[in-house]
């Protein structure tokens, strides 16, 4: 298990994404994360990685549910391909009122609805890389047409990584359980990450097999930096 420097990045115009997205490199950052309060996630990560080589470049958070599961899929394709395999997918449900009254979209159950929404993922990333018909029958999404010039097709990098964002016990056993990260929220405390997220990731990944050390923990600190 390593320790790793990443930036996180606040809304700004494309071409300042950019200049940012140099200097972090060039800084020896590990990923650059956008988030997506006031602008788009998605554009800003192919802004930054269409401008760097090295960096790791990654949503935290991209709102979730406004999005289809295959709109998002092809999305964080193009974005794998275009960087070389440098991108990863950070997943956030966001809170009722954003995703009813500002998205006009469905919220609830926010946890089981998140879990599907990642499986459904998985599913679409195998169809696209022609490995099984696309077949997935879940209680809020359902998927089964994928004809072939719809499909991006196979790329020659690995599927993009799924983190989530997650807070409560039951949404970090099952990042543990079906997810490559987790993002942690950046209100915590390191008291709450060691007695209640790091037990519970052990839990879920434990119930899938896995250990926690396939699961990448994203954990933001908030600093003010100046002169003193």
């Amino acid at each position: 298990m390593g320790l790793r420097l990443d930036m996180m990045a606040a809304a700004m115009p494309l071409a300042r994404v950019q200049d940012l997205a140099r200097g972090a490199e060039d800084a020896g950052f590990g990923t650059v994360w956008f988030t997506e309060s006031g602008r788009t996630a998605y554009l800003s990560c192919a802004a930054a990685g269409l401008a760097t080589t090295r960096v790791g470049i990654g949503t935290a958070i991209a709102v979730a549910f406004p999005r289809s599961p295959m709109i998002t899929a092809k999305v964080a394709w193009e974005l794998a391909e275009s960087t070389g395999g440098r991108f990863t997918l950070g997943l956030g449900t966001q809170v009722k009122a954003h995703v009813e009254r500002r998205y006009s979209s469905t919220y609830a159950p926010p946890g089981p609805r998140l879990k599907e929404y990642v499986l459904a993922l998985k599913a679409i990333f195998r169809a696209f890389r022609g490995e099984e018909r696309l077949s997935f029958d879940g209680d809020h999404y359902s998927f089964s047409l994928l004809p072939a010039q719809w499909s991006p097709g196979p790329i020659d990098v690995e599927d993009p990584p799924i983190y989530i964002s997650a807070v409560l016990p039951w949404m970090t056993r099952m990042a543990g359980a079906v997810c490559d990260g987790i993002h942690i929220h950046p209100f915590h405390s390191p008291q709450y990450v060691a007695d209640v997220q790091v037990p519970n990731l052990v839990k879920g990944a434990a119930g899938e097999g896995r250990t926690i050390d396939d699961v990448t923990l994203v954990c933001p600190v908030m600093t003010a930096v100046g002169d003193t």
